[in-house]
């Protein structure tokens, strides 16, 4: 059974974003629940990218997706895949998010990523720092590569449209490129660097040194899976697989599994997806790079970590329930051939699936409804690790009734 010492909040969700918003609301004098059906770290946030993504400031699609739909259809490898079989399924998503690329919702879209994103960097180095652990994070940017001449043209289309929204990046010749990053294939043309960004280490250590953080300062927590519950004037029963308990306000923050749960509680059906991700780690490479690079034409990521080289970066939508596709995570393996002097060693290399929260227009929802008693903060597509400082932050003033203009477009009655 769940503990039944009286609880201030529930949060539904030990990802990332959950275990953050569980400190800091504990931080504010709330007794706190933090509960998930896995250990704290086991969802998403074990294996995402481990990149501070500041720089991706625009949507996860645009028009040029109907051109590439065929191709998701039929290539099982692709960077970007839909299952013909869950098609059906994905249809009322993928038709909101054509209609959110039209101008105006596109550009209302780019602004909110852009407003959580210039935030993040320094919610993070103030989380991190509060806690003892800012060797955690890098702060060395991160690197573009292209290596076909007809990119060029794509790369500097690219940095126009982030330098017009403020985003710091700077042109890196192929020379420039050997002298940082050695081990990289001399043959690269160039790039675009970020410096206001950098990487984690390790984003599944990340979560646990927060988690400890949280018990340090208080918060409980309850291994179970919430299926549903009711709110009343007292606040919200929550009825789970190992009992129902009270408390006065919860806050769902359980990525690509909160749509459920929101619906219940508040009536509100939301468009939630899920982008199931893939990472392959590799043991042997830790020394390959000193910061993170993605490849513009393969488009995936490699992350340098504590554990090894991580890439990532290819997205399938086939929901919720279909078995992982392995082969996805290989094929990681195979884009990375010929980017370095020395292709890299999958010696004991092992792979990842993880589901990413997505809506359709990009934005996660982080919001308070239903008289106080109903926080949210969930839908952060490949921005969780991102964002989830930030959020912290915000979800600790929303706890406090307390919200500025900037939240609005975060809220869930945009839907």
């Amino acid at each position: 059974m769940l503990e039944t010492a009286e609880t201030d909040i529930a949060v539904v969700g030990a990802g990332i974003v959950g275990v953050a918003c569980a400190l800091q609301l504990a931080r504010q004098g709330r007794r706190v629940l933090l509960v998930d059906r896995q250990a704290p770290g086991q969802g998403a946030s074990y294996g995402n990218a481990g990149h501070l993504a500041t720089e991706q400031v625009f949507p996860i699609a645009d028009l040029s997706i109907l051109k590439r739909l065929p191709r998701m259809l039929l290539d099982p490898m692709g960077p970007l895949r839909l299952d013909w079989k869950y098609l059906p399924k994905a249809m009322p998503w993928f038709s909101r998010l054509l209609l959110n690329l039209r101008p105006a919702p596109f550009q209302r879209s780019v602004a909110g990523i852009r407003t959580l994103n210039e935030g993040s960097l320094g919610a993070w180095q103030r989380l991190l720092g509060s806690i003892g652990r800012s060797e955690l994070f890098q702060e060395d940017g991160s690197l573009l590569v292209f290596e076909k001449p007809e990119s060029r043209q794509a790369l500097e289309a690219l940095r126009a449209r982030m330098q017009q929204q403020a985003v710091p990046v700077d042109f890196w010749s192929a020379e420039a490129i050997r002298e940082a990053a050695p081990q990289l294939n001399p043959s690269l043309l160039g790039g675009l660097f970020f410096p206001k960004t950098g990487h984690f280490i390790d984003p599944y250590r990340v979560v646990c040194e927060l988690f400890e953080a949280a018990k340090t300062s208080g918060v409980r927590f309850a291994r179970a899976q919430v299926e549903g519950g009711r709110l009343h004037s007292g606040g919200v029963t929550l009825v789970s697989d190992h009992g129902t308990f009270n408390t006065r306000q919860v806050l769902i923050s359980c990525g690509a599994h909160s749509a459920k749960l929101t619906a219940v509680l508040t009536g509100k059906r939301v468009p939630l997806d899920t982008e199931r991700g893939y990472h392959l780690m590799l043991p042997g490479e830790r020394q390959r790079l000193p910061f993170a690079v993605t490849s513009l034409e393969r488009k995936f990521i490699m992350t340098p970590m504590a554990d090894g080289l991580r890439l990532a970066g290819t997205v399938e939508f086939a929901g919720l329930e279909a078995p992982p596709s392995m082969q996805r995570a290989w094929q990681l393996h195979h884009l990375s051939k010929g980017l370095f002097r020395q292709d890299l060693s999958a010696e004991g290399a092992t792979p990842w699936m993880g589901f990413r929260p997505s809506l359709p227009d990009s934005l996660p929802v982080i919001d308070r409804v239903c008289d106080g008693r109903v926080l949210l903060a969930f839908g952060h597509q490949h921005l969780g690790l991102t964002q989830a400082a930030v959020t912290a932050e915000w979800v600790g003033r929303l706890a406090e009734q307390a919200s500025g203009p900037e939240m609005g477009a975060y809220r869930l009655d945009r839907f």
